[in-house]
């Protein structure tokens, strides 16, 4: 049976590297490509893949948050991310957020099709870096009782806060945040105050710091 693959990754040379690597297995077919994480749901929506290859890392709107909007979308899909970030806060959110696979992209050539063919069976598959990583991680947990993080902050955000949050950071206008969501300038404006509120902020460069911080945009 043919596996119908979606690949995002707002770098033109990766997703031509993903697809060569993965158009050489038998019956594997790339059914759409995506620059941004909002790009991507739409492309899902449109083209079904049975397995999704996010990056972290995407204009718009973010793999984390594109995961999570793929998956309500489409619960029988597999979300598999591919980035650079060895971040454990990300590794967490990104499992929290449903996807089952994490590959660093300097493990792609090593590790995609392993991945992929893994996710295809519905087993998860880490890069052994990440699973190191997580290991490590649950071996010291018993004497960890976490105080509240920045990260905390952001779990209170809503989906649609957190979209704008990102938005926002890259240098949009309330105009054009409402354009791109369709949504009025008042609501637009509305969580945009509200996003300040919850998260203590005075202006827009502690937003955008914030969202560095937090791995909502690129530094």
């Amino acid at each position: 049976m043919a596996l119908q693959l979606l690949i995002a990754d707002d770098h033109e040379i990766v997703r031509r590297g993903l697809r060569a690597i993965l158009e050489t297995q038998r019956d594997w077919t790339v059914v759409a490509e995506a620059v941004t994480g909002r790009q991507a749901i739409d492309q899902a929506r449109e083209h079904p893949p049975d397995i999704a290859i996010l990056d972290i890392g995407m204009p718009e709107l973010n793999g984390l948050e594109a995961t999570r909007q793929i998956l309500k979308l489409l619960p029988q899909t597999e979300v598999l991310i591919l980035t650079m970030h060895e971040s454990e806060q990300i590794v967490r959110e990104v499992l929290a957020a449903g996807a089952r696979g994490y590959v660093l992209k300097s493990d792609a050539g090593r590790d995609l099709v392993a991945a992929v063919e893994a996710l295809r069976d519905h087993r998860t598959f880490f890069s052994s870096k990440i699973s190191d990583m997580l290991l490590t991680s649950y071996l010291r947990q018993p004497e960890r009782n976490e105080p509240a993080t920045e990260s905390s902050g952001r779990s209170r955000l809503t989906a649609r806060e957190r979209e704008i949050v990102q938005l926002l950071a890259e240098g949009k206008s309330n105009k054009e945040v409402a354009q791109m969501l369709n949504i009025s300038i008042k609501t637009a404006e509305t969580h945009r105050t509200n996003i300040m509120n919850k998260l203590d902020l005075r202006s827009i460069t502690e937003l955008v710091r914030y969202a560095v911080r937090n791995n909502i945009v690129e530094p």
